[in-house]
């Protein structure tokens, strides 16, 4: 008795005990527990019955949070309608550079959810495929769509991509600031010089003379810097595909530009946004949801995080100004499906697709994701039951012929870079708008003719080798 004491009273021994203990409690958990939550969490992947027989086309999409969630409503309307495809979706970060890796290397997806400025790069690099045909035999058609979101699937007359949910932008304005200012919050601006007026009575200071509250600046939230000659009438290319940066339009709207960075002072503007930064865009700190900033640019999403963080602003939407004789000008964007090169199952993928396309289908998509329809045919009973109460200036905004995109160009991403470039000089007071865009057209205008000269010289060698063929 004495002796077994000694034992359990050693502290080795109770130590090789409660790791014994664990270790069957790791044993349990991992041959019992782990397979329960994981066929609850995934069933898909331990039922066989589910997808067993079926043709499984891997879906890569860069959606997460409730709108990777909303697509998911749509691909199990998909997989349940039908019982020889199953679709399965796999969130991927930084999509851009690993579909093009796996493209390159021969092990591509079925199918993938790309942004539209994505494109036309894709498609001259050789990484898409063509969908002309699979779109003919579904009866898919650009007439079922408005225009502008049909042509930014389109390359050089070929077809490579088609539209999941849009977006345009539109004036978001804050109505109890309007009032505190005195002026009609029913009565958005009309015009620029309204809205310069508007954004002057709106803008408030401490007693050190800084700014509190800002009516409007061009350079918040800093998205689309590269694109505010849209609304001066300007452009970036012309019918022939010319690079136009310097376009009397693009002139005048670095000079609106400059004229606000000296009005409100260079510096004071840059403590005020320094202030708030531009990381604080999805939370509850965003400028506009805090009323920091009475007047901005912003996409039909705003309404997604007003909705959560700030239910209580009171809120309106109008189109942004033009200069006289233009209406309704938006910058258009969308997200696309796309079918790789060498995908292994490519008319099943765009079976797929073409059931997105379908209007009942992408209403539940665009609805789940509080967007509009790319489609010319919408539903009233979408137009009812939207939660968005300014859904259809959106569609409305996409409709105008006003409508502008991105060049669907491969070197727009160049082109933005050097344009976003050019409103930093002027707004720091660097150089004149015509100095600016000068040094811009040059840029671009050269790569952009070099581009050209490789593409012909490609163009000539497979023309040439399907001569000798």
């Amino acid at each position: 008795m004495p002796q077994l004491k000694r034992k359990l009273n050693n502290p080795f021994i109770y130590f090789s005990a409660i790791v014994l203990a664990g270790i069957a409690a790791l044993v349990v958990l991992t041959a019992v527990i782990l397979p329960c939550l994981a066929f609850d969490l995934f069933p898909s992947y331990f039922r066989s019955d589910i997808h067993e027989g079926r043709i499984k086309i891997e879906y890569w999409e860069k959606w997460t949070g409730f709108e990777g969630e909303a697509m998911q409503k749509v691909i199990d309307k998909f997989n349940q309608s039908q019982s020889r495809i199953w679709v399965e979706k796999r969130p991927i970060s930084r999509i851009e550079q690993r579909f093009l890796v796996s493209v390159a290397g021969k092990n591509p997806p079925d199918l993938a959810g790309l942004q539209a400025f994505m494109i036309p790069n894709f498609a001259e690099k050789g990484a898409l495929k063509s969908l002309d045909e699979l779109a003919s035999e579904f009866n898919i058609k650009k007439e079922d769509y408005l225009s502008v979101f049909w042509d930014m699937g389109v390359y050089q007359n070929k077809l490579y991509a088609l539209p999941t949910t849009p977006a345009t932008l539109a004036l978001h304005y804050n109505k109890r600031l309007f009032r505190e200012a005195g002026l009609d919050p029913d009565k958005p601006p009309r015009t620029l010089d309204e809205l310069d007026s508007m954004a002057e009575k709106l803008t408030r200071y401490n007693n050190k003379g800084k700014i509190k509250t800002i009516g409007f600046t061009p350079s918040y939230p800093g998205w689309w810097l590269w694109a505010w000659g849209f609304w001066f009438g300007g452009r970036l290319t012309d019918e022939k595909g010319r690079i136009t940066m310097d376009d009397a339009g693009n002139v005048k709207s670095l000079v609106w530009v400059q004229n606000y960075a000296r009005k409100y002072g260079l510096v004071r503007l840059q403590e005020f946004e320094g202030g708030f930064g531009r990381l604080l865009f999805a939370s509850p700190q965003n400028p506009f949801l805090t009323e920091q900033v009475a007047m901005e640019l912003q996409g039909v999403w705003m309404f997604n995080f007003i909705d959560k963080y700030n239910p209580k602003l009171e809120w309106g939407v109008a189109p942004f100004p033009a200069v006289e004789g233009l209406e309704n000008v938006t910058l258009a964007d969308c997200d696309d499906l796309v079918i790789p090169t060498d995908a292994p199952h490519p008319r099943e993928a765009f079976e797929f697709i073409s059931f997105v396309q379908q209007q009942e289908n992408m209403e539940l998509l665009c609805m789940e994701q509080r967007k509009f329809s790319p489609l010319k045919k919408v539903s009233e009973d979408f137009w009812i039951k939207h939660p968005h109460p300014y859904i259809k200036l959106f569609y409305e905004l996409a409709e105008s012929p006003n409508a502008k995109t991105q060049p669907m160009i491969p070197m727009f991403q160049q082109m933005r870079e050097e344009m976003n470039s050019a409103f930093s000089e002027v707004w720091l007071l660097k150089k004149t708008p015509e100095q600016a865009l000068e040094r811009v057209q040059n840029r671009i205008h050269r790569a952009w003719e070099s581009q050209k000269r490789v593409e012909e010289a490609k163009s000539k060698s497979q023309n040439s080798r399907l001569g000798k063929k």
